[in-house]
């Protein structure tokens, strides 16, 4: 494997400082830049992930000869900003700054950017794939808006802020991610794509993901991994989400060890 280096990244987004931590590989740099891939974290989520899902996955990429960025949204993590103030539109400008400030890094090639979301960050890599344009797109357990009406009080917008388990949960974010429609955005990008979901998860269906791989076209690979939750929480599970995110992200075939999936 080739090695790799990791340092931190800061870069300012509407005059608030995004945090991240950048994985470089050590070894000859290609002519024309590393391939790179940028991940989104989910709901109330952070750059290392769930029991570090990101921040191992990113490790074996940088191994693989590839620079990935991860990073905290602005009011999550070690970013700048309040909870109570994100709105997807906030998010949505963090994606496009974090692609741009990735895509001018001198080490890595422009037109081979990728993309990774996992539950809401993969619902926001699909909204914003066609601003973005990422040569691949993977989405790991992508939420719909759907998932968020659980947090309207009696079916009503909140009038304020709400605690959400000492998250300051503020109208303006559900008013947003109500109005996205990630699936519409997936419909008009037509890039490559995959979809990663387990079938047991119960954060977000399993029919959800089927509803994206639809969306992005025949060509989109769909992977239910049996027995799987929404954040892949057993050794098994993960390695084989990184053992197909990494075939994808590397141009590999899947063909031969996705279940077969019936397409409606």
């Amino acid at each position: 494997m080739t090695l790799l280096h990791e340092e931190p990244v800061r870069f300012q987004v509407e005059g608030e400082q995004v945090v991240g931590l950048l994985h470089l590989p050590t070894g000859e740099r290609p002519a024309q830049g590393w391939p790179a891939l940028l991940m989104l974290h989910g709901f109330t989520g952070h750059k290392s992930g769930e029991h570090r899902l990101h921040t191992l996955f990113a490790r074996q990429m940088a191994a693989r000869g590839m620079v990935a960025l991860r990073f905290d949204f602005r009011g999550y993590g070690d970013s700048q900003g309040d909870f109570a103030d994100v709105t997807p539109a906030r998010q949505l400008a963090d994606v496009q700054a974090a692609a741009g400030w990735l895509r001018a890094h001198p080490d890595t090639d422009p037109q081979r950017l990728s993309l990774l979301g996992h539950s809401l960050g993969g619902l926001l890599a699909a909204q914003s794939a066609p601003d973005v344009a990422p040569h691949r797109l993977l989405l790991w357990s992508p939420a719909l808006p759907d998932y968020f009406l659980q947090h309207l009080p009696g079916g009503q917008l909140p009038a304020g802020v709400q605690d959400l388990g000492g998250w300051p949960l503020g109208r303006p974010f559900l008013e947003g991610v109500l109005r996205l429609n990630p699936l519409k955005a997936a419909r008009g990008w037509g890039g490559v794509a995959a979809v990663m979901h387990g079938d047991a998860d119960e954060s977000c269906p399993p029919a959800w993901g089927e509803q994206y791989a639809q969306a992005l076209g025949p060509g989109t690979e769909l992977a239910l991994i049996e027995d799987a939750g929404h954040t892949f929480d057993n050794l098994a599970h993960l390695q084989t989400l990184y053992d197909l995110s990494r075939r994808f992200l590397l141009g590999e075939s899947l063909a031969a060890e996705l279940p077969a999936t019936p397409r409606k």
